[in-house]
């Protein structure tokens, strides 16, 4: 099966490198100098990385015979593909995996559908678009994804108050202060 890696981005100086927009969680091992990468359009590929480097959390990358800016230009927008892993863990999945899985509370309140997922710096955001039309973006760590169940269709979120658009405060007699309830004559 074919994954994705990355998406080309823009040229980055003027020898022929590119940023990246990352689908993996492994760029070491992907985009090591000397792999070879499909691409779609397959008619622009394969391309032989040749360097590659990090700066400020993005990767840049420059493959074999591209030596200049305009040459990288010709490359923006170009989806890099590989073989998946045949990895046995088990809280891995790839992005085409994730995408259209319906979000729902512990509860089964419906509140969305997965549209991706970032691979950021930091770590990596589930972006979904909730039932409100609302995109939001959710870290994907078990604290606010405690669940996934590819098979069910499903990811289980318990985001905390105010990572979701529409929610209503929940009121307390804790939230709300020790002297809310106290009336003043």
């Amino acid at each position: 099966m074919k994954v994705t890696v990355a998406h080309i981005g823009r040229p980055q100086g003027l020898k022929g490198e590119v940023s990246l927009d990352l689908r993996t969680d492994i760029p070491e091992e992907r985009l090591s100098p000397g792999s070879v990468l499909e691409t779609i359009p397959a008619d622009a590929g394969p391309l032989t990385v040749a360097t590659s480097r990090t700066a400020s959390g993005r990767w840049y990358v420059g493959f074999a015979g591209v030596a200049d800016r305009n040459a990288a230009e010709e490359l923006r927008g170009i989806e890099l593909i590989a073989e998946a892993d045949d990895g046995d863990e088990d809280d891995a999945w790839y992005v085409h995996e994730l995408v259209g899985l319906r979000v729902e509370r512990p509860s089964g309140e419906v509140l969305g559908k997965v549209t991706d997922l970032l691979n950021m710096p930091a770590q990596d955001l589930l972006e979904i678009k909730q039932t409100n039309g609302v995109k939001a973006l959710i870290p994907f760590v078990e604290e606010f994804v405690p669940e996934v169940d590819i098979e069910g269709g499903r990811v289980v979120l318990t985001p905390p108050y105010g990572l979701l658009a529409g929610e209503e405060p929940i009121v307390t007699d804790e939230t709300r202060g020790d002297d809310a309830g106290d009336e003043k004559a």
